[in-house]
């Protein structure tokens, strides 16, 4: 058996004096009755030409509003300005309105009703609405001015991929073997709400996230199209085994931040009741990692939370929910790609093409949602 990588030794070494608590929560609302960031100047690749593309937000300047704190401060250096749970929202309008809707017809609107559907499903307090989970336990690091400092620069979107993708912002379109005209779909590069140093949206079941999804014009990545996003190669060069590289290293992604005690009672994630008050959301806002970065441009596929997509079963056609990716605890399950399963703990290997199968259920009837549960859509283009 080949040894552990230095990243992965040095990581597991500094949990073994952690206890942990739930790998990974089994909350589900159906059944429920009721590390510190790299620096900002870490690398990241360009998500395509630089003429005429979207870059980054810049981080306010002096005076603003969010401006930093501390005059003189690393950027890249948590806690220096800004304060990192200013954008944890609680309030269903602050939650809203950090995405938009596509335009309904009236046709459309005799069999939706989006208003309606976005007060019943947001706003925080509960696990029963998409939220960025229990601002009381929470614990971010990052916050929204050093996420933009670090993607200061940035290209994230150039016009060509925002005009193939519909003129949908912040997606890129994927392809295989190099060849940008064979793109059949376009995918958002950060976990939703889509937006760059914004904190990523838990508690969302795999029927919501498809709702929301198709209100904006968009629907659910497959199983398949997630991992092409992940590993393959705008180039149409050889794969990879994970978004940044061929070998693990859990200080690239939000992967190696461990779960802890909140008022000395560790998460319990029996219920989606007992999640919520015990289980801490330590997210960070998305892209606060840069070089955690697929080299088609998308963002946090290791790390921050788990992703929810759909897979069609082969034997019998249907479409069933599959979960995919990691979390910010990932260092407490972590193996390498090619390691063998250790006896008498959980670990899984989180590379790009990695399969697991949790919380499998049909797509007409998926609710299982959790803490550390999120998503991303994607778009079809002809």
């Amino acid at each position: 058996m080949r040894p552990p990588s230095r990243p992965l030794r040095l990581a597991l070494a500094a949990l073994a004096a952690a206890a942990p608590a739930c790998s990974r929560g089994d909350a589900d609302r159906g059944r429920d009755a009721g590390g510190a960031p790299p620096p900002a100047s870490a690398s990241a690749p360009s998500a395509g030409p630089a003429a005429s593309a979207t870059a980054a937000p810049a981080p306010p300047a002096s005076g603003d509003a969010g401006a930093p704190t501390a005059a003189g401060g690393d950027a890249g250096a948590p806690g220096t300005f800004g304060d990192p749970m200013a954008t944890h929202y609680e309030a269903r309008e602050d939650l809203v309105r950090l995405f938009s809707l596509k335009e309904f017809s009236e046709r459309e609107r005799k069999f939706k009703n989006p208003e309606l559907f976005l007060e019943k499903n947001f706003g925080g307090g509960s696990p029963a609405r998409l939220n960025q989970g229990n601002k009381e336990l929470a614990r971010h690091t990052r916050s929204k001015e050093q996420c933009l400092e670090g993607l200061r620069g940035v290209v994230l979107q150039t016009e060509e991929q925002r005009a193939r993708c519909g003129g949908q912002e912040n997606m890129v379109p994927v392809y295989k073997r190099g060849k940008p005209a064979s793109a059949e779909f376009c995918i958002d590069i950060f976990e939703f709400p889509n937006k760059p140093c914004e904190l990523p949206m838990v508690w969302a079941s795999p029927t919501q996230a498809a709702t929301v999804c198709s209100l904006q014009g968009k629907r659910l990545c497959t199983e398949d199209e997630w991992s092409l996003a992940c590993r393959g190669d705008p180039g149409g060069g050889k794969p990879r085994t994970y978004a940044y590289g061929d070998e693990l290293d859990l200080a690239v992604c939000h992967t190696q931040t461990p779960h802890r005690d909140v008022e000395g009672k560790p998460c319990d994630g029996d219920t989606a009741r007992s999640a919520y008050q015990t289980c801490a959301t330590d997210t960070e806002p998305a892209g606060s990692y840069p070089a955690c970065r697929s080299r088609f441009g998308v963002f946090d596929q290791h790390g921050n939370v788990a992703e929810i997509m759909t897979r069609r079963d082969r034997d019998d056609g249907k479409l069933y929910s599959q979960l995919k990716g990691s979390a910010w605890f990932y260092v407490e399950v972590a193996r390498e790609h090619d390691a063998p399963r250790p006896k008498g703990r959980e670990t899984y290997p989180d590379h790009c093409a990695y399969s697991p199968r949790w919380h499998v259920e049909p797509m007409e009837d998926a609710w299982h949602a959790n803490y550390h549960l999120g998503f991303r859509c994607c778009k079809t283009i002809r």
